[in-house]
């Protein structure tokens, strides 16, 4: 007796308005064109994760040094964790470099030398206080997590270069990971395939990437090749499991990944002279700097979209100063400034940096008055962004915030803003670039959303 199985009338209809979902899935990662000529065609996202002080790194405020101790005329600011004190001057000196004469504090010497590639935006702001829906905010350009991350739609829009690597590769810091996890790298509606891969920076870069020592290539070729049949039957039978057609394709991607992943990020290869300039010869430096490394050695590779994260856990971990704001920010600005500087003049001198866009970023910044004496707390109404790279128009500054750096007063920007430019760059309308789910099309940046025309090349 004959089981084959005929579609419903329902399942007809779908299959003859979405296509054939095999095909759909081959085509899934393969390159793809953007809606217009692109100036990037790659992302490198530096998530300082916990907050960064912006008038003690990118934006002098000399009146808290001339208002030390004081409350802010007309204005009840309440931290969020409590204590509050006066206003705070800055910690650090602020000194002007490059032909822009752009200000930069002591705490990113290294950055310093790089301003006049560097666009900053001293008026960001977004919705939250707290740091989950913020870090979603900013990866996702929703304060609620499911929703497809940055990488997802990069991936989503434009492919991957290279088959046999993904699409979206995501380092987070040794110390843990960012509050929320991981749907700040997931793919959200999206099929799987466009959500963030986390690599390590030591050892096998992914769990589990080797197979068991007594698997050899031919076995493991005929496993894989009985279990992608039993799916393809399953598929058949089941045309819409996009779930399990993501699985399917990383199941081929993991096989094609244990020589190609494990190449991409040896920088042991690497020469003495491109070590150091990434300060892997130094304790202080060694892991952001292996980490910045492996990112330049993806984008090369043709990888879209690579997210370093500096900071984990919770607090002193991360860049949180609530307490101790010295201490804190001497250490992650100790940690990456080097790095970065490096990335920036390795991708230079490779021809990189044109086509790979930096973006400096946290989820928000912090306070202008003092919190437990030391300490500075959540600032969602006015921080820094800096891009640099990829289409950007260097040693321009973007907006300000009020003569204390509490909140962003001209030329506001928010976070949909930051995203459209992203996109802009990558060669996308942002309006242009959706996804359909839950009877509308979705976007990254919402229904909000401009370029940020200044500082675009």
């Amino acid at each position: 007796m004959s089981h084959k199985r005929f579609l419903s009338r329902r399942e007809l209809l779908m299959a003859a308005g979405g296509g054939i979902p095999g095909l759909a899935l081959a085509n899934m990662l393969a390159p793809k064109q953007p809606h217009f000529p692109a100036k990037a065609k790659a992302v490198i996202s530096i998530f300082c994760y916990g907050g960064v002080s912006h008038m003690d790194t990118f934006d002098p405020k000399p009146m808290l040094k001339q208002r030390a101790g004081e409350t802010i005329p007309g204005k009840s600011v309440v931290p969020s964790q409590g204590t509050p004190g006066g206003l705070m001057p800055a910690l650090w000196e602020f000194k002007k470099h490059g032909q822009s004469g752009m200000d930069v504090s002591t705490l990113f010497p290294h950055v310093a030398q790089k301003v006049d590639e560097i666009a900053f935006i001293r008026s960001m702001h977004c919705t939250s206080n707290d740091h989950g829906p913020a870090l979603f905010q900013m990866n996702t350009g929703f304060i609620q997590a499911g929703y497809p991350s940055m990488g997802s739609w990069l991936t989503y829009g434009l492919g991957t270069e290279n088959q046999n690597l993904p699409g979206f590769v995501v380092f987070t810091d040794p110390r843990g990971g960012p509050i929320g996890g991981a749907p700040n790298w997931g793919n959200g509606f999206m099929p799987a395939a466009y959500q963030g891969t986390p690599f390590r920076p030591t050892g096998n870069p992914i769990v589990d990437l080797r197979p068991p020592k007594d698997m050899t290539d031919q076995r493991q070729r005929r496993w894989l090749d009985f279990l992608g049949k039993m799916n393809q039957d399953h598929i058949e039978r089941n045309p819409f499991d996009t779930e399990l057609s993501a699985r399917i394709e990383s199941y081929e991607l993991a096989y094609r990944m244990q020589t190609s992943a494990t190449e991409a990020v040896d920088v042991d290869i690497e020469s003495a002279a491109t070590k150091k300039l990434y300060g892997l010869d130094e304790e202080r430096t060694s892991y952001f700097g292996r980490q910045a490394l492996m990112a330049r050695r993806l984008v090369e590779r043709g990888v879209r979209f690579v997210q370093l994260y500096s900071g984990g856990g919770n607090f002193g971990d991360s860049w949180d100063a609530h307490w101790d704001l010295k201490e804190n920010h001497d250490q992650h600005c100790g940690e990456t400034d080097k790095p970065i500087a490096g990335l920036m003049t390795d991708l230079k001198s490779r021809g990189l940096l044109d086509s790979t866009l930096i973006i400096w970023h946290g989820e928000f910044g912090r306070l202008p008055i003092s919190q437990r004496m030391s300490g500075r707390d959540h600032n969602p109404y006015g921080f820094t962004v800096w891009m640099a790279g990829g289409g950007i128009k260097g040693g321009t500054c973007v907006g300000a915030t009020d003569e204390f750096g509490l909140e962003a007063v001209e030329d506001r920007k928010s976070v949909n803003d930051l995203h459209a430019t992203m996109l802009h760059l990558l060669g996308f309308d942002h309006t242009r670039l959706t996804y359909p789910h839950n009877g509308r099309n979705m976007r990254l940046t919402d229904v909000e959303g401009e370029v940020i025309r200044k500082i675009v090349a």
